[in-house]
Parts: C-alpha cells; structure tokens; sequence
C-alpha cells in the first residue's frame, strides 16, 4: 500500500511541476497547388497557416538550452513540407499538418492549426476561407 501512496504522491507531484505555455507561429505564408479547380491546382494561390500548441516548457525554462525545447524552426519545416503537397480540400492539409505535428513533435499537449485561403473562388468578394482543426 505505501508503494501506491508514493506513486500517487509523485505523480501529483509532477503534475503540479508542470509550466504550461503556447507556442504560437502566426501569419505563415505560402504559394500553392490547393483546390478543386483546375485554375486553383495549376495557378495556386497565396494560403497562410497559424499554428498554436500547448506544452509543458518547465525543462526548457530550467535549462535554457534547446535540447530541452521544441524548436519553432523544424514545425515550420514540417508545415511547408505539408503545404507543399497538392490537395484539393483545406480540411485535408488541415488535418495532415496537425497529424505531422503531433507525430513528430508528441510533447504538445493540445494543437491548433489554421489554414487560410486568399479570395476563394466563389460567386462574390471574399477575402479568405478558413479551416481550424485541434488535436
């Protein structure tokens, strides 16, 4: 019975050890090959991706070093890698950059990914068309 009792303890302990912070990377942009129409697929369009994730800083906020970090620079990587897949719906590079993300990157503890299109090819003036997905 102590054994448990000193389990729980410790996890109640790391738990509250834990500083929670976002990372945000906002205003991302990017000239690509998604949509439906022909037009959109051979021309592309501009698109901007928001990025924001929850995570646990308190061994990079200790440690001041990197290796204890996520590094901001290899989630851009892996989202212009992502937006420079063709795909016709926004939901689908949506979700597979945070599918990406959350792959490579598992410490987050939530994820939140934004992708816009400029002037969407509808019958008025509209300046952008939006999918969120979280994770």
């Amino acid at each position: 019975m102590r054994k448990v009792f000193d389990r729980i303890k410790e996890t109640v302990s790391d738990i509250t050890a834990l500083e929670l912070a976002t990372m945000e990377l906002e205003g991302m942009e990017f000239h690509a090959y998604h949509g439906c129409l022909e037009s959109e697929q051979k021309e592309g369009n501009l698109f901007v991706v928001d990025f924001c994730g929850q995570l646990d800083i308190s061994k990079a906020a200790s440690s001041d070093t990197l290796e204890n970090a996520i590094d901001y620079s290899k989630i851009y990587d892996l989202i212009a890698g992502q937006m420079a897949i063709p795909s016709k719906l926004l939901e689908n590079v949506a979700v597979r950059i945070a599918e990406a993300i959350r792959q490579e990157f598992p410490g987050f503890l939530e994820i939140k990914v934004r992708v816009s299109k400029k002037n969407p090819p509808v019958a008025g003036k509209v300046q952008w068309s939006r999918i969120t997905v979280e994770r």
